[in-house]
């Protein structure tokens, strides 16, 4: 009888042990048993998210419209085949999948397709452009990813930024560059990332919601790095066809290099039926930041001339010597009128300094 008693007792035991949840550290958002609310929790979410719908239109637009625009001969003599083209159709696919789940997310609120116009005539600045703007689509929702009330949101849209980062990728190899020449991507902020995409926006339905992030004067760096060239040359080094990776023995751009900028008046009319007006509230100009990586980095803006002036382009590692070069791949550089210290969480601090930009400067 004493036998049978333990061995009920240890089965009591066992079936309490088994029914006690695993052990979980304290701490972490979301975690309890409240359900997720797939939906803006708040202005800010809603115009961050509507922001990134608007992206994702574009990017699905411009790939169906450069693979219409260009002949497969024109693709073929720009190294790509048929293969290299369905790729392309297949990240238009994604696009569709990621407009879907953001009008979702914004439950029918959000913007619909707009007309769009782009800045190329050949089959290589159109795979430049594609991987421009699919870095600052990339690095514009980074910079505001953390910060929303609507963490279920967060996290739907982390799933489908991490493909835009693969096809960005993508676009860079194409065209034949190092596939992903930084250890970071860094964010921007949204009214930097608004900056660069409106100027392509043409006309918009009328019942898109109008975006309210901040339009810098633009920026134009006048000497830009030019990734386009195509060199078919079988000499390592000195390729730029597309393949899995090139590493350039003449890199595009160096630490001491001369920069040239020039950069518009405020009051500007820009983007979608004209209905937009840039804006800055900074002081007169004064340093160039260079959002690369982890880093914002300044130089002085020298030789000013009205609308103009030049730098140089910085060096410096990320964490010190024999790491990666702080400035690297498509990053992004501004005008501002302080050189005000700021990290990748709390970079918004940065826009009343900026008085024109950002510009997305191809340093390698």
């Amino acid at each position: 009888m004493r036998s049978a008693s333990i061995l009920a007792s240890l089965v009591s035991l066992a079936a309490v042990v088994s029914a006690a949840p695993p052990f979980t550290p304290a701490g972490g958002l979301g975690t309890n048993s409240t359900p997720p609310v797939y939906a803006p929790l708040s202005d800010f979410d809603f115009q961050s998210l509507n922001l990134a719908l608007n992206q994702e239109w574009i990017e699905l637009d411009l790939f169906h419209y450069g693979l219409a625009k260009f002949s497969v001969q024109d693709f073929e003599d720009a190294g790509l085949d048929a293969e290299d083209r369905f790729l392309i159709e297949w990240m238009a696919d994604q696009e569709v999948g990621h407009a879907t789940l953001l009008s979702n997310i914004l439950q029918g609120r959000g913007a619909k397709p707009c007309t769009y116009q782009y800045p190329f005539q050949t089959v290589r600045s159109f795979i430049d452009f594609c991987q421009k703007l699919t870095r600052w689509g990339e690095s514009g929702v980074f910079g505001f990813l953390e910060h929303l009330d609507s963490r279920a949101a967060a996290t739907l849209l982390l799933d489908s930024i991490a493909t835009e980062s693969r096809q960005q990728m993508v676009f860079r190899q194409f065209e034949g560059l190092f596939p992903m020449p930084v250890w970071f991507i860094p964010g921007i902020t949204q009214s930097m990332a608004w900056t660069l995409l409106a100027p392509y926006l043409v006309e918009c339905p009328a019942e898109n919601p109008r975006i309210e992030w901040q339009n810098f004067p633009a920026l134009n760096v006048t000497n830009n790095p030019d990734a386009t060239p195509y060199y078919n040359t079988s000499v390592i080094g000195n390729e730029t066809t597309p393949a899995i990776t090139h590493n350039r023995t003449d890199p595009l751009s160096y630490p001491g290099r001369d920069i040239f900028l020039s950069w518009e008046t405020p009051g500007q009319k820009v983007s979608y039926n004209q209905s937009y007006t840039t804006n800055t509230t900074a002081g007169a100009p004064k340093y160039v930041a260079w959002i690369s990586q982890l880093n914002t980095t300044y130089t002085p803006l020298t030789n000013i001339s009205g609308q103009s002036g030049q730098t140089i382009q910085p060096g410096g590692r990320v964490f010190g010597d024999n790491t990666a070069p702080v400035v690297n791949g498509s990053m992004f550089v501004l005008i501002t009128d302080s050189d005000l210290y700021v990290t990748p969480f709390n970079l918004s601090m940065l826009n009343p300094h900026v008085v024109a930009g950002p510009a997305v400067y191809q340093s390698g």
